[in-house]
């Protein structure tokens, strides 16, 4: 299956406090690099990148002191208050780049840097002519427990309808910025773009990857990561 060119969009203006550290995880150190320079790898040797923004916070001075800041594959966009604001910043930005409204976008988390090629080119390939587009997912592999307010569990899910939402999430340009857009003004909790297709009344496609893309949330996934990242990598 061909792969279409796409233009990808990275925010970053999160402070990440669950990691407890002295700075947003973003910039905390994977061997040699900072997590969001592992983050860019995945897509600035990709043959298919049209260009790559990334959302940061205005007093942000942590990202000048990174090699990446001077490289002019890299485009700044202001960060905003939350994951839809930062998201449409960097659309805006790869507008004035000159991205169409059927170009494909790829929104990629900033604290996600063990994206394989092989997910990226599987997902390009799969989405290349859908007509909504969609993301990479894990399916459920643990007993899921529904729990009440008292904390106990209130009842069993049924895992094999569900499945864990990752990044990249890969839409059409015009079409992922009017869902935000209108998702926003109309006061709606957005947590990641497919939700707002969703509820734009659009149904984005499932696209199984590798478990090992992990988005770095607490202090384990850091160990985790540095453990079993291959050491040309580091």
């Amino acid at each position: 299956m061909s792969k279409p060119s796409f233009w990808a969009a990275i925010p970053a203006a999160g402070v990440g406090s669950r990691m407890q550290a002295d700075r947003p995880k973003q910039y905390l150190l994977l061997g040699s690099k900072t997590i969001l320079e592992h983050t860019f790898d995945c897509f600035l040797g990709h043959p298919g990148l049209k260009g790559l923004v990334v959302s940061l916070a205005g007093a942000d001075p942590w990202w000048p002191t990174l090699a990446c800041s001077h490289d002019s594959r890299i485009w700044r966009a202001p960060g905003g208050r939350e994951r839809a604001d930062s998201v449409l910043g960097a659309l805006q930005v790869l507008a004035q780049r000159g991205a169409k409204p059927d170009d494909w976008v790829l929104v990629h988390d900033a604290a996600r840097p063990n994206l394989q090629r092989s997910d990226l080119d599987q997902l390009l390939a799969a989405l290349a002519d859908d007509p909504v587009g969609g993301l990479l997912a894990v399916p459920a592999r643990d007993t899921l427990k529904r729990s009440g307010p008292d904390g106990r569990v209130e009842a069993t899910v049924d895992r094999s309808v569900i499945w864990l939402a990752y990044t990249p999430q890969m839409f059409r340009f015009g079409l992922l910025r009017t869902a935000l857009e209108t998702a926003l003004a109309a006061g709606v909790a957005i947590t990641d773009e497919a939700s707002a297709l969703e509820w734009a009344g659009q149904a984005p496609r499932l696209v199984e990857g590798r478990a090992d893309n992990l988005k770095v949330t607490r202090p384990e996934d850091l160990d985790w990561l540095a453990s079993h990242w291959p050491q040309q990598r580091l």
